[in-house]
């Protein structure tokens, strides 16, 4: 028997890590012919279909599904185990991996007070990928978002903040009259949805607002981009208090209630309780963690 078709499989892992044949191709920057192409190279290798065919949308198969998810783990231990070959950080930055939404509204708008403290101290920010294990020997301190305390060997994992989360919307979606938040109310003005529909279903039966059977509206699986349709008056978004606040303090964006989901949830602060052999970075990632706890205690929800 040959070999696996190894451009074949990291194909076929973008499709279905992704979702869609085009997201694939970007992700692996390729074209949608050659992913296409690719899969069915693989299907012919294998002798089986990894695809149902038969809609507007090719939809993975039960033997897909089951592929799709050993390959991710294999190619995440691939991707580990090459971090680790090289040299965790051979400059002697500070690796700090966090979630989109902390890197693009906690971490980076506060990054140049703690330039102006530490500036011979170097950073380097990667984002920290859901669903994907954080390597820590090649990594210092990262930010996650999780419903329960992350355990695992060799790390230090404290709440950093809270994951409550209420409807924003824009000023100017919103008006200057009172707003009653009715599920009429909420559809007609639109809603955004983070990810999937849970967080909207389960704010408006807590609210005791009726639940339609239908919940229209688009779905973003990015924070960010979910901040930026609330931002830009596209619809009602329910966001985290913590990544909104300024936006919020700056009136960028309203709160419309104080019924809240998520509140079971936290971004947590890990470290690795590897310590750096070179005494520098070690006074480095001190350095850090010392101004991050500052910035947390001088964090402030309205």
């Amino acid at each position: 028997m040959t070999q696996p078709p190894l451009n074949a499989l990291r194909a076929f892992e973008a499709v279905a890590r992704t979702g869609s044949f085009r997201a694939g191709a970007e992700d692996l920057c390729v074209t949608q012919s050659a992913i296409s192409h690719q899969i069915k190279h693989l299907e012919d290798w294998l002798g089986v279909s990894l695809f149902d065919r038969g809609g507007r949308t090719p939809r993975l198969l039960p033997r897909g599904i089951a592929l799709a998810r050993d390959l991710t783990t294999a190619f995440d231990g691939i991707d580990a185990a090459c971090r680790r070959a090289r040299p965790a950080s051979a400059d002697g930055a500070v690796v700090v991996a966090a979630i989109p939404s902390v890197a693009v509204c906690w971490l980076i708008p506060r990054l140049p007070r703690f330039r102006a403290l530490h500036p011979d101290v170097q950073l380097r920010v990667i984002y920290a990928h859901h669903g994907h294990e954080i390597d820590f020997t090649a990594t210092d301190v990262a930010f996650t978002f999780a419903d329960t305390r992350p355990v695992a060997e060799g790390i230090l994992a404290e709440p950093f903040l809270s994951g409550r989360s209420v409807p924003v919307a824009s000023p100017a979606l919103v008006g200057t009259d009172p707003v009653t938040l009715s599920s009429e109310w909420l559809l007609g003005v639109g809603l955004l949805h983070d990810s999937d529909l849970s967080g909207w279903k389960t704010w408006l039966a807590r609210s005791s607002t009726v639940v339609p059977d239908r919940l229209p509206g688009a779905i973003f699986e990015d924070f960010n981009l979910l901040r930026a349709a609330a931002l830009a008056g596209q619809g009602v978004a329910l966001c985290s208090l913590a990544m909104v606040g300024p936006d919020l303090k700056e009136g960028r964006l309203v709160q419309l209630s104080e019924s809240s989901v998520l509140d079971e949830f936290d971004y947590y602060l890990i470290q690795s309780n590897l310590t750096p052999r070179d005494a520098g970075r070690r006074r480095a990632r001190e350095a850090f963690l010392a101004w991050i706890g500052q910035e947390q205690a001088g964090s402030s929800v309205p």
